[in-house]
């Protein structure tokens, strides 16, 4: 089996080739001729070579956005914008079994996930046609039988797009499918350690037969291709998904010009587990929300906050439940954590666990396979406290810090105590308790008695240091758009006669 598993990964190797930059409808090399290697997470082997793109490309594919934006694209008739929307969707759903197992050998994020994730990014693209066919409406303001005054939304222009490693293609796809379908065109930046899919993706946009320049991708790392695409006085819309310290830079290279920034950053979100919740849901949902994708999501429940009635039970099943879980093979259909993305990565998980020892903590670990593969195996930090680096800093891998809370309100500010405020769960039966707790804790969502499940409809997005705006559901127009008022006069109504 294990040689198996092995070839499995020999062929997807030998199936991927070098990937070059889409520029103006056509793949082409850096201006540089230079390329980095992409290194498979599993093996820490080169899996191929990427086009590093520079100022030089980030200007080029910037003047063929805007010359699509001036032209064919921008003079497109709503419902004929749309059909290539919708056109995208249909290609990614053909694909949807090579992309899948693409994205796992990428980054290490198990098959049985990524498949869910890549379905997502096709229903990205069919949400946002039908948001702009029935949610971008414009509003009328009557005065008496002077004026008619109404709202129009327009698309502001080129929209800069630079998205994380984690769900890369999901990700991708949540922010291309918006700006287009609402007319805007995309220079997309992907994180240099995960460009397959997104290399993909480009080959499918590319096959939908979009005019040249509306879509363009340039790898490349953050200090040159990102960097250069922030600060090009062209680009009007930045929108980042990322860690909090970069999110930071980028707001003060584009402050000069104005831009309109989106941003989605870092996390450190509570669980809290009263004694009177659904002890075994809430067990499932705890589990579940730090151990999949690796650990490696922005929405991760890594801190638990257990009351004291159940903590020493409710700790005593987590425990058993790490030992459980199945680490292993990315590839392989019953895995559930997989390795980290990077090397760099994994030495930055294995820091924050001997800093947990140094700080005291008691650290429990699972089971991880043999090989050369980045794993960490899914982890529990005991006897932490709100001070520790451990509690207040995001590690972005499967490991979760748990403490005990005596009372609602002990909970409620603990919770508060760090600079993120993402994402938040409660659990507990009583859901007057539940809707108080929810709506006390500092961040942009918060599921009671649930897992984090997403509805397109809503808005995504953290408060404090995690973040700035709000994406999904009509509220990605406030972003993707500029709302224009018009005021029309339905008579001669008085007009000031100043030096007549």
């Amino acid at each position: 089996m294990a040689n198996q598993l092995a070839d499995e990964h020999i062929e997807m190797k030998q199936q991927t080739k070098d990937i070059k930059l889409y520029i103006n409808g056509e793949f082409v090399d850096a201006a540089s001729k230079h390329t980095f290697e992409n290194i498979s997470p599993y093996t820490n082997e080169t899996i191929n070579h990427v086009a590093s793109g520079d100022n030089e490309d980030i200007k080029k594919a910037v003047q063929a956005a805007r010359a699509a934006f001036k032209g064919e694209w921008g003079k497109l008739k709503v419902k004929d914008r749309l059909a290539y929307v919708y056109k995208i969707a249909d290609l990614i759903d053909d694909h949807i079994d090579e992309i899948a197992p693409l994205e796992s050998f990428d980054t290490g994020l198990p098959i049985a996930q990524t498949k869910k994730m890549v379905s997502r990014a096709a229903y990205n693209f069919r949400f946002y046609a039908e948001m702009v066919s029935t949610r971008m409406v414009g509003e009328a303001y009557q005065v008496d039988d002077e004026f008619l005054n109404y709202t129009i939304h327009k698309p502001v222009g080129i929209a800069g797009l630079i998205t994380p490693w984690n769900a890369p293609f999901m990700l991708e796809t949540w922010k291309i499918a918006p700006a287009l379908a609402t007319g805007n065109t995309v220079v997309l930046k992907p994180a240099e350690w995960s460009p397959l899919t997104a290399n993909r993706l480009a080959e499918i946009i590319d096959k939908a037969g979009l005019p040249d320049g509306v879509f363009n991708v340039v790898h490349g790392y953050g200090e040159t291709a990102g960097a250069s695409l922030v600060a090009h006085p062209d680009v009007e819309l930045i929108s980042f998904t990322g860690e909090t310290t970069t999110g930071s830079e980028i707001l003060k290279n584009g402050a000069d010009a104005l831009k309109r920034f989106s941003m989605e950053l870092g996390g450190k979100s509570p669980i809290i587990v009263f004694d009177d919740a659904d002890f075994e849901r809430a067990l499932d949902a705890c589990t579940w929300g730090i151990f999949s994708f690796n650990g490696e999501r922005c929405t991760a429940n890594s801190r638990l906050y257990v009351h004291e009635h159940i903590a020493e039970k409710f700790i005593d099943r987590l425990k058993q439940r790490i030992n459980k879980i199945k680490v292993g093979d990315p590839l392989k259909a019953d895995t559930q954590v997989g390795p980290l993305i990077h090397k760099n990565h994994y030495d930055n998980v294995k820091d924050y666990l001997e800093i947990a020892k140094a700080e005291g903590c008691e650290v429990i670990s699972g089971n991880i396979p043999d090989g050369k593969g980045n794993y960490i195996a899914p982890t529990l930090i005991l006897n932490a406290t709100n001070q520790m680096r451990v509690v207040q800093e995001e590690i972005f891998g499967p490991v979760i810090a748990a403490m005990t809370f005596t009372d609602e309100q002990e909970v409620i500010e603990l919770a508060n105590d760090v600079r993120y405020g993402l994402a938040g769960y409660v659990w507990t039966q009583d859901i007057q308790r539940g809707h108080r707790v929810a709506q006390a804790i500092d961040s942009g969502m918060l599921w009671v008695n649930a897992q984090n499940v997403r509805d397109l409809r809503t808005p995504f997005g953290g408060s404090k240091h995690s973040g700035i705006g709000r994406e999904g559901g009509h509220y990605a127009f406030e972003f993707y758009t500029e709302t224009q008022i018009i005021h029309v006069a339905l008579k001669d109504h008085h007009i000031p006669q100043f030096g007549k």
